[in-house]
Protein backbone atom coordinates (compact mmCIF):
# COMPACT_ATOMS: atom_id res chain seq x y z
CA UNK A 1 0.00 0.00 0.00
CA UNK A 2 3.21 2.26 -0.63
CA UNK A 3 1.30 3.89 -4.04
CA UNK A 4 -2.08 5.61 -4.15
CA UNK A 5 -4.87 3.92 -5.24
CA UNK A 6 -6.98 5.79 -7.84
CA UNK A 7 -10.66 5.12 -7.92
CA UNK A 8 -13.17 6.13 -10.40
CA UNK A 9 -15.52 7.23 -8.17
CA UNK A 10 -13.03 9.65 -6.57
CA UNK A 11 -12.66 7.84 -3.22
CA UNK A 12 -9.96 8.01 -0.41
CA UNK A 13 -6.65 6.00 -1.57
CA UNK A 14 -5.94 3.23 0.80
CA UNK A 15 -2.24 3.93 0.80
CA UNK A 16 -2.80 7.35 2.72
CA UNK A 17 -1.30 7.86 5.97
CA UNK A 18 -3.58 10.96 6.33
CA UNK A 19 -6.54 9.10 7.48
CA UNK A 20 -9.92 11.38 7.69
CA UNK A 21 -11.47 8.96 10.23
CA UNK A 22 -10.21 7.77 13.67
CA UNK A 23 -9.34 4.02 14.05
CA UNK A 24 -11.60 2.54 17.22
CA UNK A 25 -9.36 0.59 19.53
CA UNK A 26 -9.36 -2.74 20.04
CA UNK A 27 -11.76 -3.74 22.87
CA UNK A 28 -10.16 -5.66 25.43
CA UNK A 29 -10.31 -9.47 25.58
CA UNK A 30 -11.16 -9.24 29.34
CA UNK A 31 -12.49 -5.75 31.03
CA UNK A 32 -13.72 -6.75 34.63
CA UNK A 33 -14.68 -3.19 34.91
CA UNK A 34 -17.65 -3.73 33.11
CA UNK A 35 -18.99 -5.84 35.65
CA UNK A 36 -19.24 -2.41 37.97
CA UNK A 37 -21.26 -0.46 34.83
CA UNK A 38 -24.79 0.04 34.44
CA UNK A 39 -24.23 0.66 30.65
CA UNK A 40 -22.93 -2.78 30.85
CA UNK A 41 -26.11 -4.88 31.89
CA UNK A 42 -28.42 -2.30 30.08
CA UNK A 43 -26.87 -3.39 26.72
CA UNK A 44 -27.77 -6.78 27.83
CA UNK A 45 -31.01 -5.83 28.89
CA UNK A 46 -31.60 -4.26 25.35
CA UNK A 47 -29.92 -7.10 23.69
CA UNK A 48 -33.16 -8.96 25.49
CA UNK A 49 -35.76 -7.03 24.94
CA UNK A 50 -34.86 -6.65 20.94
CA UNK A 51 -34.60 -10.49 20.18
CA UNK A 52 -37.79 -11.14 22.10
CA UNK A 53 -39.92 -8.78 20.10
CA UNK A 54 -37.75 -9.87 17.04
CA UNK A 55 -38.86 -13.60 17.71
CA UNK A 56 -42.11 -12.67 18.74
CA UNK A 57 -43.47 -10.68 15.52
CA UNK A 58 -41.13 -12.90 13.05
CA UNK A 59 -42.65 -16.08 14.25
CA UNK A 60 -45.85 -15.00 14.91
CA UNK A 61 -46.06 -14.05 10.84
CA UNK A 62 -44.31 -17.20 9.82
CA UNK A 63 -47.33 -18.71 11.68
CA UNK A 64 -50.30 -17.19 10.28
CA UNK A 65 -48.58 -17.62 6.78
CA UNK A 66 -48.69 -21.69 7.65
CA UNK A 67 -51.72 -21.39 9.17
CA UNK A 68 -53.94 -20.26 6.31
CA UNK A 69 -55.61 -22.37 4.10
CA UNK A 70 -53.92 -20.15 0.98
CA UNK A 71 -50.75 -18.63 0.81
CA UNK A 72 -52.19 -16.05 -1.76
CA UNK A 73 -54.57 -15.00 1.63
CA UNK A 74 -51.45 -14.20 3.16
CA UNK A 75 -48.25 -12.28 3.20
CA UNK A 76 -46.80 -15.49 2.08
CA UNK A 77 -42.81 -16.10 1.23
CA UNK A 78 -41.45 -12.91 0.70
CA UNK A 79 -43.65 -11.56 3.59
CA UNK A 80 -42.08 -13.79 6.41
CA UNK A 81 -38.96 -12.34 4.71
CA UNK A 82 -39.82 -8.82 5.02
CA UNK A 83 -41.06 -9.32 8.79
CA UNK A 84 -37.19 -10.39 9.40
CA UNK A 85 -35.43 -8.22 7.65
CA UNK A 86 -38.05 -4.89 8.31
CA UNK A 87 -37.38 -6.42 12.73
CA UNK A 88 -34.27 -6.51 12.34
CA UNK A 89 -33.64 -2.52 10.85
CA UNK A 90 -36.14 -1.48 13.32
CA UNK A 91 -34.58 -3.29 16.37
CA UNK A 92 -30.93 -2.39 15.09
CA UNK A 93 -31.82 1.57 14.61
CA UNK A 94 -33.56 1.48 17.98
CA UNK A 95 -30.83 -0.53 19.91
CA UNK A 96 -27.11 0.39 18.25
CA UNK A 97 -27.12 3.11 20.30
CA UNK A 98 -27.15 1.07 23.85
CA UNK A 99 -25.65 -2.19 22.82
CA UNK A 100 -24.73 -2.48 19.10
CA UNK A 101 -27.61 -4.02 17.97
CA UNK A 102 -26.63 -7.58 17.58
CA UNK A 103 -29.27 -9.40 17.99
CA UNK A 104 -27.71 -12.43 16.98
CA UNK A 105 -24.69 -14.35 18.75
CA UNK A 106 -23.62 -15.01 15.40
CA UNK A 107 -22.95 -11.26 15.06
CA UNK A 108 -21.87 -11.10 18.65
CA UNK A 109 -19.45 -13.46 18.08
CA UNK A 110 -18.31 -12.44 14.85
CA UNK A 111 -17.44 -8.82 16.61
CA UNK A 112 -15.79 -10.64 19.17
CA UNK A 113 -13.36 -12.52 16.82
CA UNK A 114 -12.50 -8.78 15.20
CA UNK A 115 -11.81 -7.10 18.77
CA UNK A 116 -15.15 -4.98 18.69
CA UNK A 117 -16.39 -6.26 22.24
CA UNK A 118 -14.78 -7.70 25.38
CA UNK A 119 -15.19 -11.32 26.10
CA UNK A 120 -17.72 -10.86 29.06
CA UNK A 121 -19.70 -8.72 26.74
CA UNK A 122 -20.09 -11.13 24.10
CA UNK A 123 -21.43 -13.86 26.81
CA UNK A 124 -23.64 -11.57 28.42
CA UNK A 125 -25.07 -10.59 24.91
CA UNK A 126 -25.67 -14.41 23.38
CA UNK A 127 -26.71 -15.35 27.11
CA UNK A 128 -29.47 -12.49 26.78
CA UNK A 129 -30.13 -13.23 23.25
CA UNK A 130 -31.08 -16.74 23.61
CA UNK A 131 -33.39 -16.15 26.60
CA UNK A 132 -34.87 -13.12 24.30
CA UNK A 133 -35.50 -15.78 21.45
CA UNK A 134 -37.55 -18.17 24.10
CA UNK A 135 -39.74 -15.82 25.41
CA UNK A 136 -40.33 -14.13 22.26
CA UNK A 137 -41.86 -17.96 20.60
CA UNK A 138 -42.99 -19.02 24.43
CA UNK A 139 -45.70 -15.50 24.14
CA UNK A 140 -46.00 -16.55 20.28
CA UNK A 141 -47.32 -20.33 21.41
CA UNK A 142 -49.25 -18.93 24.30
CA UNK A 143 -51.47 -16.78 22.19
CA UNK A 144 -51.92 -19.39 19.53
CA UNK A 145 -50.96 -22.72 20.82
CA UNK A 146 -52.46 -25.32 18.91
CA UNK A 147 -51.82 -23.51 16.00
CA UNK A 148 -48.71 -23.08 16.85
CA UNK A 149 -48.01 -26.95 17.38
CA UNK A 150 -49.70 -27.86 14.24
CA UNK A 151 -47.54 -25.72 11.99
CA UNK A 152 -44.33 -26.21 12.93
CA UNK A 153 -43.59 -24.12 15.62
CA UNK A 154 -41.36 -21.84 13.25
CA UNK A 155 -38.33 -24.52 13.97
CA UNK A 156 -35.86 -24.29 11.43
CA UNK A 157 -35.17 -27.78 10.57
CA UNK A 158 -33.56 -28.92 6.94
CA UNK A 159 -36.44 -29.27 4.31
CA UNK A 160 -37.48 -32.68 2.56
CA UNK A 161 -35.04 -33.23 -0.44
CA UNK A 162 -31.84 -31.63 0.89
CA UNK A 163 -29.34 -33.06 3.12
CA UNK A 164 -27.17 -31.38 5.75
CA UNK A 165 -24.56 -30.66 3.64
CA UNK A 166 -26.68 -28.58 1.75
CA UNK A 167 -28.24 -26.53 4.64
CA UNK A 168 -24.71 -26.38 6.78
CA UNK A 169 -23.97 -24.32 3.68
CA UNK A 170 -26.86 -22.33 3.16
CA UNK A 171 -26.14 -21.44 6.65
CA UNK A 172 -22.45 -20.62 6.39
CA UNK A 173 -23.15 -18.53 3.36
CA UNK A 174 -26.18 -16.87 4.32
CA UNK A 175 -24.45 -15.50 7.76
CA UNK A 176 -21.87 -14.83 6.10
CA UNK A 177 -23.62 -12.15 3.82
CA UNK A 178 -25.17 -11.26 7.13
CA UNK A 179 -21.82 -10.33 9.32
CA UNK A 180 -19.92 -8.82 6.12
CA UNK A 181 -22.66 -6.49 5.86
CA UNK A 182 -22.50 -5.76 9.44
CA UNK A 183 -18.95 -5.12 9.49
CA UNK A 184 -19.21 -2.87 6.04
CA UNK A 185 -22.33 -0.93 7.59
CA UNK A 186 -20.14 0.01 10.86
CA UNK A 187 -17.01 -0.09 9.22
CA UNK A 188 -15.66 4.15 10.27
CA UNK A 189 -13.40 4.16 7.37
CA UNK A 190 -16.62 3.67 5.04
CA UNK A 191 -18.44 6.60 6.68
CA UNK A 192 -15.23 9.09 6.60
CA UNK A 193 -14.02 7.86 2.67
CA UNK A 194 -17.90 7.78 1.42
CA UNK A 195 -19.36 10.65 3.08
CA UNK A 196 -20.83 11.81 -0.33
CA UNK A 197 -22.94 8.61 0.07
CA UNK A 198 -25.40 8.36 3.18
CA UNK A 199 -25.63 5.49 4.56
CA UNK A 200 -27.96 4.43 7.03
CA UNK A 201 -26.61 1.07 8.80
CA UNK A 202 -29.56 -0.53 10.01
CA UNK A 203 -31.02 -0.46 6.02
CA UNK A 204 -28.12 -2.88 4.70
CA UNK A 205 -28.52 -4.73 7.14
CA UNK A 206 -32.00 -5.32 7.28
CA UNK A 207 -32.09 -5.67 3.53
CA UNK A 208 -28.88 -8.36 3.87
CA UNK A 209 -31.44 -10.38 6.17
CA UNK A 210 -34.10 -10.04 4.36
CA UNK A 211 -32.43 -11.38 0.62
CA UNK A 212 -30.96 -14.16 2.58
CA UNK A 213 -34.38 -15.22 3.36
CA UNK A 214 -35.49 -15.40 0.46
CA UNK A 215 -32.96 -17.31 -0.68
CA UNK A 216 -32.98 -19.83 2.15
CA UNK A 217 -36.36 -20.08 3.65
CA UNK A 218 -37.10 -23.20 1.25
CA UNK A 219 -33.84 -24.83 2.19
CA UNK A 220 -33.66 -24.62 5.95
CA UNK A 221 -36.25 -22.42 6.61
CA UNK A 222 -33.49 -19.60 7.12
CA UNK A 223 -31.50 -19.44 10.47
CA UNK A 224 -28.63 -17.63 10.58
CA UNK A 225 -29.21 -16.49 13.97
CA UNK A 226 -28.80 -19.20 16.50
CA UNK A 227 -31.17 -17.30 19.14
CA UNK A 228 -33.72 -17.88 16.54
CA UNK A 229 -33.06 -21.14 16.28
CA UNK A 230 -32.93 -22.57 19.46
CA UNK A 231 -35.59 -20.23 20.85
CA UNK A 232 -38.33 -21.93 18.28
CA UNK A 233 -36.44 -25.51 19.07
CA UNK A 234 -36.66 -25.03 23.01
CA UNK A 235 -40.43 -23.96 22.70
CA UNK A 236 -41.66 -26.03 19.77
CA UNK A 237 -39.52 -28.90 21.35
CA UNK A 238 -39.75 -31.60 18.85
CA UNK A 239 -37.09 -34.54 17.36
CA UNK A 240 -36.20 -32.90 14.13
CA UNK A 241 -35.68 -29.62 15.20
CA UNK A 242 -33.27 -30.80 18.09
CA UNK A 243 -31.96 -33.15 15.95
CA UNK A 244 -31.22 -30.42 12.97
CA UNK A 245 -30.13 -27.67 15.91
CA UNK A 246 -26.19 -27.94 15.58
CA UNK A 247 -26.43 -27.27 11.96
CA UNK A 248 -28.25 -23.46 12.90
CA UNK A 249 -25.13 -23.03 15.63
CA UNK A 250 -22.37 -24.07 13.57
CA UNK A 251 -23.07 -22.86 10.11
CA UNK A 252 -23.54 -18.92 11.44
CA UNK A 253 -20.76 -19.35 13.71
CA UNK A 254 -18.25 -20.00 11.12
CA UNK A 255 -20.49 -18.17 8.05
CA UNK A 256 -19.55 -15.30 11.32
CA UNK A 257 -15.69 -15.99 11.72
CA UNK A 258 -15.58 -16.18 7.73
CA UNK A 259 -17.02 -12.74 7.56
CA UNK A 260 -14.70 -11.72 9.80
CA UNK A 261 -11.48 -12.67 9.06
CA UNK A 262 -12.42 -11.02 5.57
CA UNK A 263 -13.35 -8.07 6.59
CA UNK A 264 -10.38 -7.37 8.85
CA UNK A 265 -7.81 -9.15 7.20
CA UNK A 266 -8.18 -8.21 3.40
CA UNK A 267 -10.46 -5.44 3.29
CA UNK A 268 -9.01 -3.58 5.88
CA UNK A 269 -5.45 -5.51 5.42
CA UNK A 270 -4.79 -5.71 9.04
CA UNK A 271 -2.17 -8.81 8.04
CA UNK A 272 -0.33 -6.65 5.83
CA UNK A 273 -0.28 -3.82 9.21
CA UNK A 274 1.01 -6.86 11.90
CA UNK A 275 3.74 -7.48 9.14
CA UNK A 276 4.63 -3.68 8.87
Amino acid sequence: NKFSERQPIGTAAQGSEDKDYKEPPPAPLFEPGELKSWSFYRAGIAEFMATFLFLYITILTVMGVNNSPSKCATVGIQGIAWSFGGMIFALVYCTAGISGGHINPAVTFGLLLARKVSVLRAVLYIVAQCLGGIVGVGIVKGIMKDAYTANGGGANMVATGYSRGTALGAEIIGTFVLVYTVFSATDPKRSARDSHVPVLAPLPIGFAVFMVHLATIPITGTGINPARSLGAAVIYNNDKAWDDQWIFWVGPLIGAAIAAAYHQYVLRASAAKLGS
